[in-house]
C-alpha cells in the first residue's frame, strides 16, 4: 500500500512539475524581484502547494547553477540551510519561543514567522515533547508559588550560603567543602599544606612582576609559619593555630589571586615546583638506597665489639690450646662437608649452629669456615669457646692460600687495579651516591673482598673432597641437610634451587645480551638459580674446569661490560647447562626484603636466606623475621650482652 501511495506521489509531483517552464519561470521571477516570497510561504499548506514549492526550489536551484540529482527531501530543514534562503525566515529553536506556533492539518509540522508567521519546523513527535516540556514547567512554577516549598528553598538557599567563607572571594580554605566541615585534623594539616604551596607559587609571581610589597608580605607570612611549625605546644594549641593561620592565610592569597592570577603564570610555576621536587624525590631516594646499602653491609657497632672483643682474648691465648678437635675428620669423604666464607662472626656462629641443632647426627658433619686475617682470630676463639657439639670445626685466612694471587686469579688482579679502585673509591659525590650512570646495588662493599669470590675456587681451597655444600652466612638453618648428600645430580656440577618464574630471574635479567659474546653463547631465557646454599660435586667440577671457565670470562668482563659486579652472573655463565635444579623446600630467598612471605612456607623450608638489605643482625631487619635468626643466638652470652646486640 506504502508503494502505491509512493507511486501516485511521483506521478502527480512529475504532472505537475511538467508544467510550461515559461509560466513558471515568469511566476518565479514575480516572486522572487518583488520580496514576496515570504508572504506567499505561509500559504502553502496542501499538498499541491507543497509540491510547487519542491518544484520551485529545484527551478531555483536549476538557475544559480546548484541543481542535484539527489531525490532527498527538499524541504528539510538542512535543504533549506544549504540553500541559504532568505534572511525573512527563521527556524524555530529547540527551546520554545513566545512565537506563536501551529500545527497543520496533515502533521508538516509547526510554521514560524519572524514578526508572527510561521514556517515549517518540527514533527508531531518533537511538539509532543515541547509540549511535555512546557506542561513541566508549569508544574514547576506552581510548585514554586506554593508556600511550604518555597520556606523550604529559601532554607536551602541560606544554608548553601553558610557553607561558604565570604570573607574574601576566592578564598584558598574552601577549595574543598569537607575541609571546612571535617574535624579531623590531619585534613586541616593537608589544606595549610595547600596553601603553603600557593602562596610559593604567589611569592615567585610577585617578586617576578616587581610587586615589591606583597612579595615581601607573603614572604614574612611563609618565615612565621616555619617558626610556629618548630615551636613545640600541646595539640590543642596547634590546632587553634592551624585554624588561624588557614583563615588568615585564605585571606591573603585571596588578595594575592586579585592582584596576580593569571592562568599560564600559574600553572607554568606550579609545573616547576613539580619538577624540582621530583628531582629532590630522586634524589633523596638514591641517598636513601646509598644508606640503606652501606648499613645493610656494614658491620654493626655491637658486632665490631664482639668481634675486637674475641680478637683481644684470642691474642692472650696460649698456642697449644688455639687447636681445634677432630681435625682427622677435615679430608673424610664419607661425611658431610659445609663450607662457609664470611667476616661476620655471629652471623657465621648462627649458620653452623642452626645445622647442627636440626642435624640428627651433628657428629657427621664438618665445617669449613674461610675469613680474612682481620677475623681470624675472632672466628677460631668462637667456636673455641662454644663448640658446636660433636661437629668438626676448621677456621682459616684465606691469605694463607699461596696459590691465590693476582696471576691466577683475573678477579683478584681486577679488584687491585687502579680503575677498580677508582669505580669505588671517587671523592666526587656525584659519582658516588648521587650517580644515576652506575646503579648502587653493583657498588656493594663486599664485592670488593675476595670472600665473595672464593666460591669458585672450592675445589683448589678443598683438594680432597669429592662433595661439598656451600652456604651465605645470613641463611638459617632449619632441617636435618644430610639428605642433600644422596641427591642425584645427573652428572652437573651445581645443585641449586631455581628463581625463575614467568617474565622474571632469567638469565637476561643478569647479562648483557648486547654484547656479541654472551649473545652467541647463552640463552635469554635460561632459567636463573640462587647462590646461598649449593650441593657441589667438586668431582664434575674438576672434569669440567669450572675454575678455568670462570677465569676465562672473568678476563672478558674486565671492563664490566658482559654484566656488573657480584658473584651471581658469572656463577650462571660458569654453570650454564651444568646446574640441576632442586625442589623449592630446599631453599627459601627473600626474608632481607620481602615482608609478604607467608609464614607456613617459611616453616617448611630447610634453609631460609636473609638476602636483601634488612638483615637480621642489624636495625634494618624485618622485626617479624628476625625470630627465626636470634632463635639460635644465645643473647645472654655474656661476650653478645656486653656488646647489647639489638638493643
Amino acid at each position: 500500500m506504502a508503494r502505491r501511495v509512493e507511486g501516485r506521489n511521483r506521478f502527480r509531483d512529475f504532472f505537475l512539475c511538467s508544467l510550461p517552464v515559461a509560466f513558471i519561470m515568469a511566476f518565479l521571477y514575480v516572486l522572487v524581484s518583488s520580496s514576496i516570497f515570504g508572504f506567499y510561504a505561509p500559504h502553502i499548506h496542501s499538498p499541491f502547494g507543497s509540491t510547487y514549492y519542491k518544484c520551485l526550489i529545484q527551478m531555483l536551484d536549476a538557475l544559480n547553477g546548484t541543481a542535484t540529482t539527489s531525490d532527498s527531501d527538499t524541504l528539510s530543514i538542512d535543504a533549506i540551510r544549504k540553500k541559504k534562503p532568505s534572511l525573512s525566515w527563521r527556524v524555530e529553536d529547540e527551546v520554545e519561543s513566545s512565537e506563536d506556533h501551529m500545527v497543520d492539518n496533515f502533521g508538516h509540522g509547526t510554521w514560524t514567522r519572524e514578526g508572527g508567521g510561521q514556517v515549517l519546523n518540527d514533527t508531531p513527535e518533537k511538539l509532543y515533547q515541547r509540549r511535555m516540556r512546557q506542561e513541566r514547567r508549569e508544574k514547576r512554577a506552581k510548585d514554586l508559588m506554593n508556600k511550604d516549598n518555597h520556606q523550604a528553598l529559601e532554607k536551602a538557599a541560606i544554608q548553601r550560603s553558610r557553607s561558604i567563607d565570604s570573607v574574601a572571594p576566592g578564598n584558598y580554605s574552601i577549595w574543598r567543602n569537607e575541609y571546612h566541615k571535617s574535624k579531623n585534623f590531619e585534613d586541616l594539616l593537608r589544606l595549610m599544606q595547600d596553601q603553603i604551596i600557593m602562596v610559593r607559587v604567589y611569592t615567585s609571581l610577585a617578586k617576578m612582576t616587581n610587586n615589591l610589597a606583597l612579595h615581601k608580605e607573603l614572604e614574612a607570612k611563609l618565615a612565621k609559619m616555619e617558626e610556629e611549625q618548630e615551636e613545640s605546644i600541646n595539640i590543642d594549641q596547634q590546632q587553634s593555630r592551624v585554624l588561624d593561620t588557614i583563615r588568615d592565610m585564605g585571606q591573603l592569597l585571596a588578595r594575592a589571586r586579585k592582584q596576580l592570577y593569571d592562568c599560564n603564570l600559574v600553572t607554568n610555576k606550579l609545573r616547576a615546583m613539580l619538577q624540582t621536587a621530583e628531582e629532590e624525590l630522586v634524589s633523596t631516594q638514591t641517598h636513601t638506597t646509598f644508606l640503606n646499602q652501606l648499613a645493610s653491609k656494614s658491620i654493626p657497632h655491637a658486632i665490631h665489639c664482639l668481634t675486637m672483643t674475641l680478637n683481644l682474648e684470642y691474642s692472650l691465648l696460649p698456642a697449644p690450646m688455639r687447636h681445634f678437635p677432630r681435625m682427622e675428620n677435615l679430608e673424610n669423604p664419607d661425611l658431610y662437608h659445609y663450607t662457609l666464607f664470611s667476616d661476620n662472626v655471629l652471623a657465621a656462629s648462627v649458620v653452623v649452629n642452626s645445622t647442627v641443632t636440626n642435624a640428627q647426627d651433628p657428629s657427621l658433619h664438618v665445617f669449613h669456615l674461610v675469613t680474612d686475617k682481620l677475623n681470624f682470630g675472632a672466628m677460631s676463639m668462637w667456636f673455641l669457646l662454644n663448640p658446636p657439639k660433636e661437629a668438626t670445626v676448621q677456621v682459616q685466612r684465606f691469605e694463607d692460600f699461596s696459590w691465590l694471587n693476582s696471576s691466577y686469579s683475573p678477579v683478584l688482579k681486577q679488584l687491585e687495579s687502579e680503575a677498580m679502585k677508582e669505580f669505588y673509591f671517587k671523592t666526587e659525590r656525584s659519582e658516588s651516591a648521587e650517580s644515576g650512570a652506575e646503579s648502587l646495588k653493583y657498588r656493594y662493599p663486599k664485592y670488593l673482598s675476595m670472600l665473595n669470590h672464593l666460591r669458585f675456587y672450592i675445589p683448589k681451597i678443598f683438594p680432597k673432597l669429592d662433595k661439598i655444600l656451600f652456604l651465605d652466612d645470613d641463611v638459617v638453618v632449619q632441617k636435618d641437610l644430610a639428605p642433600l648428600w644422596s641427591v642425584d645430580l645427573k652428572g652437573k656440577v651445581n645443585g641449586a634451587v631455581e628463581t625463575c618464574g614467568v617474565t622474571f630471574h632469567r638469565l637476561k635479567a643478569y647479562l648483557n645480551f648486547s654484547d656479541q659474546h654472551v649473545s652467541e653463547k647463552f640463552d635469554p631465557e635460561y632459567c636463573g638459580w640462587a647462590y646461598g646454599m649449593n650441593i657441589f660435586d667438586l668431582k664434575e667440577w674438576r672434569k669440567h674446569n669450572i675454575t678455568e671457565t670462570y677465569h676465562f670470562w672473568q678476563n672478558l668482563n674486565e671492563n664490566r661490560t658482559l654484566w656488573k659486579l657480584g658473584t651471581l652472573p658469572p656463577g650462571l655463565i660458569t654453570f650454564y647447562n651444568l646446574t640441576q635444579p632442586l625442589q623449592k623446600k630446599w631453599h627459601l630467598l627473600g626474608l632481607g626484603y620481602n615482608r609478604e612471605i607467608d609464614v607456613k612456607k617459611i616453616e617448611r623450608s630447610a634453609v631460609i636466606h636473609f638476602n636483601g638489605h634488612s638483615k637480621p643482625w642489624t636495625e634494618l631487619g624485618i622485626s617479624k623475621y628476625q625470630p627465626y635468626w636470634t632463635k639460635y643466638t644465645n643473647l645472654e652470652h655474656p661476650y653478645i650482652s656486653s656488646c647489647r646486640l639489638l638493643e
